[in-house]
């Protein structure tokens, strides 16, 4: 049996997706990103009306992605010494609680300082919660149920990216800093039903049986995934030494960039044009892309995900680009959908790549990449952008970055053909 049937085959079997830890580390990873979602496109409001100008929303965005990235790589270690519980249950109570206190004080310098706790509990809800999806997942379905995790990063960002912008201006700036808050905290009880300790960890009977990163056991005794290859050593940095992760990086850290664009200026971009545009916008871009992203996981299982690469790429481009015409209310809304879909099947193909490219034991490490990329991405989109707008405006800024977009699709190609000559 090929690799293909062998994927087709244990895809299709009974094992179940929703187990009790599973669905709490949904539970946790809804609340955390709502609380992240609610505030995304908010806080560059709240900084542009304060008298920052783009550059102050550009940097909202940048500096919560700075801190992101420079606490993502320690993750694992805190995961290692300290657990899934403590450490999620810190990650979730750092992109909380700060909000409260900008419902008290109000100035430039206190928002960026909240901008930073909030990067680094971003940067532990996300890693810790990618590598246990990973972790959790039942034989043969570790693309599905990074879909099924995706879909609960992006169901917040439905509701909370559009409701924070509604609210904030029909309320104000305060209620929705207290709603962020009141709203990681209801996700606290989930964390104490996650894994004390890192779900890779060999067990004694692993070891002995010269299996320690647990893939005998992966398809219920057949041998290994038919997905996984050789990983990298198994060092602080084995995974970003892989050569075979240096191309889903770039194609992921582009299609950020892009993100970051998009969920930092669109609302500023559409400021004057039709009323509520805005939020329609971020609400259709955050309803397809989750959908994608699990549609592309079910589809990656079963027939594998190089084949979704490139055509998921030219659609965040074209997405983009369609942003040119920002007066145009449909056009607005076609390249919302575009975008959606091309995003959310770049996440979790990328991401499934990945992990098939490392063992087991090299989980946390990709996971660390792939969102030290993801959020490396969007916040240099957010910085570049808000510096851009300033010399040539929005339309012009939304084309130079479909161009930018559009260049990814040649390291998407050689993926692809890299791919077709393993399996060769």
């Amino acid at each position: 049996m090929n690799a293909r049937a062998a994927r087709t085959a244990v895809a299709t079997g009974t094992s179940r997706l929703l187990t009790r830890p599973m669905l709490l580390l949904l539970v946790a990873s809804v609340g955390g990103m709502g609380g992240f979602y609610l505030l995304l496109s908010v806080l560059p409001l709240y900084a542009a009306t304060a008298g920052g100008g783009g550059v102050g929303a550009g940097l909202t965005t940048g500096a919560m992605m700075l801190a992101t990235v420079l606490a993502e790589p320690a993750v694992p270690w805190f995961l290692a010494r300290f657990g899934h519980r403590a450490v999620v249950g810190a990650g979730l109570l750092l992109l909380g609680l700060p909000s409260a206190v900008l419902s008290l004080w109000s100035s430039f310098p206190l928002t960026l300082g909240v901008c930073l706790a909030r990067g680094v509990g971003l940067g532990i809800v996300v890693v810790a919660g990618t590598a246990l999806a990973a972790e959790l997942a039942p034989p043969g379905r570790r693309s599905e149920n990074l879909g099924l995790y995706g879909v609960s990063l992006g169901v917040p960002s439905v509701l909370g990216l559009p409701a924070g912008v509604w609210l904030s201006d029909r309320l104000g700036f305060e209620p929705v800093f207290l709603l962020t808050a009141a709203l990681t905290l209801l996700a606290l009880p989930a964390v104490a039903g996650l894994p004390a300790r890192r779900a890779t960890r060999a067990t004694h009977a692993e070891r002995l049986s010269g299996d320690p990163d647990g893939r005998n056991g992966e398809l219920g005794g057949r041998g290994e995934d038919p997905g996984a290859r050789k990983g990298p050593p198994d060092g602080p940095l084995g995974a970003a030494v892989n050569r075979s992760l240096v191309r889903p990086t770039l194609i992921l850290g582009a299609a950020t960039f892009a993100s970051g664009v998009l969920v930092t200026f669109l609302p500023l971009a559409l400021l004057g044009g039709p009323s509520h545009l805005a939020v329609v916008a971020l609400l259709v871009q955050a309803s397809v892309a989750p959908l994608a992203r699990w549609g592309a996981g079910w589809w990656g299982d079963r027939h594998g995900s190089s084949s979704l690469l490139l055509p998921a790429v030219l659609a965040v481009a074209l997405g983009t680009a369609g942003l040119v015409r920002l007066e145009s209310p449909v056009m607005v809304i076609v390249s919302m959908v575009l975008f959606g879909a091309g995003f959310g099947a770049v996440q979790n193909v990328t991401l499934a790549t990945m992990f098939e490219r490392v063992p087991r034991s090299g989980f946390g490490r990709v996971s660390v990449v792939w969102n030290l990329a993801f959020d490396a991405g969007m916040g240099l989109g957010a910085v570049g952008f808000g510096l851009l707008i300033d010399r040539t405006g929005y339309p012009w800024s939304f084309a130079v970055t479909a161009v930018l977009l559009l260049a990814v699709l040649v390291p998407a190609w050689h993926d692809r053909r890299y791919v077709q000559a393993e399996a060769a």
